[in-house]
């Protein structure tokens, strides 16, 4: 029996290591199929793009025209319209997002918590085509003929912010674009602050409320605080979203080559004018051009992942250095 109890175990360690073996083995493959899928993009982009970075080299960034004709091109309106649009939008969206998981978290009846929670995961649900089409015959509209006329009357006339917001109404442009995207960006950030807002434990909430903190004493010293890795992260995750989104963005910006002081002119940004103009680029210039626009787009995003990936190292190790 003795014999026969070892040979079972034996085998059965064996069998053990071998599935070991074979799942350490298959996660190597796909982390290995990850890096070789991005290295196999980032060569494709270069190899396609490196035409007109040889040709405009560094006056790709810095000019902003944009003529097919002349095959004169440049990057610096797309690339302004790009990060305007995405910032305006996350000013726009973070605050929001804070609020509605703060009222989810800690202030909501559990009747109204639950249809809250559903409606924003089903705005992030609808396809950003939905968005660019509401955004272009509903928001435009009502921009055009009452929100932009009061901003240009009182703000206009301003000497610090004025130029932002001088000029017709257009409806259409960097405002409506920057308005969309926040709407479309809320739902993700709200539900990762919500998620990391629920993983406070109650008896460091309920310490602060014995103490006689407020509810918003115990959110800002308590809850942020042991949240705020998640809430970096849900932010960038946000931002990541606003700088690539495309189809929205195409329905309401204008797609105007140019770089302009007013926030209600139109403008462009990168992934809208790869959409709007790949399928017509006619000419290899020309589409190495917009081939060298998804290059810059990828560095933005690749530095904002980057960026993002630094700041929370940094809250890591200033929450570790504190305990």
């Amino acid at each position: 029996m003795d014999q026969l109890s070892l040979a079972v175990e034996s085998s059965h360690a064996r069998r053990q290591r071998l599935g070991e073996r074979l799942f350490a083995s298959a996660t190597l493959i796909a982390a290995v199929l990850v890096l070789a899928l991005l290295g196999g993009v980032t060569i494709a982009l270069v190899n396609g793009a490196w035409p007109a970075l040889a040709r405009f080299q560094l006056g790709f960034v810095t000019r902003s025209i944009w003529n097919p004709v002349t095959e004169q091109f440049g990057a610096l309106a797309a690339v302004y319209g790009t990060i305007i649009t995405s910032l305006i939008a996350m000013l726009i969206a973070v605050p929001v997002s804070f609020g509605v998981a703060v009222f989810l978290t800690e202030l909501s009846p559990r009747w109204l918590k639950r249809p809250v929670g559903v409606a924003i995961e089903l705005l992030a649900a609808v396809p950003s085509i939905i968005f660019g089409i509401w955004g272009l015959f509903v928001l435009a509209p009502i921009l055009q003929e009452t929100v932009e006329p009061w901003l240009i009357g009182l703000l206009g006339p301003l000497p610090a912010i004025g130029p932002l917001f001088r000029g017709p109404p257009y409806g259409i442009g960097v405002l409506t674009a920057a308005l969309v995207l926040a709407i479309m960006v809320l739902p993700f950030i709200s539900s990762v602050m919500r998620d990391v807002f629920e993983t406070v434990p109650d008896v460091l909430k309920e310490s602060g409320y014995g103490l006689g903190a407020t509810t918003w004493e115990v959110v800002w010293q308590v809850v942020v605080p042991h949240s705020r890795v998640g809430i970096v992260g849900g932010i960038m995750l946000g931002l990541g979203r606003a700088l690539g989104e495309t189809m929205a963005v195409t329905f309401v910006i204008g797609n105007a080559h140019r770089i302009s002081s007013s926030l209600l002119a139109p403008g462009t940004t990168i992934s809208a004018s790869i959409a709007n103009e790949f399928t017509e680029a006619v000419g290899s210039l020309y589409t190495s051009s917009l081939i060298a626009l998804g290059v810059l787009l990828f560095l933005i995003t690749f530095s904002v992942i980057a960026v993002a990936r630094f700041m929370l190292l940094r809250l890591e190790r200033r929450a570790l250095s504190s305990v």
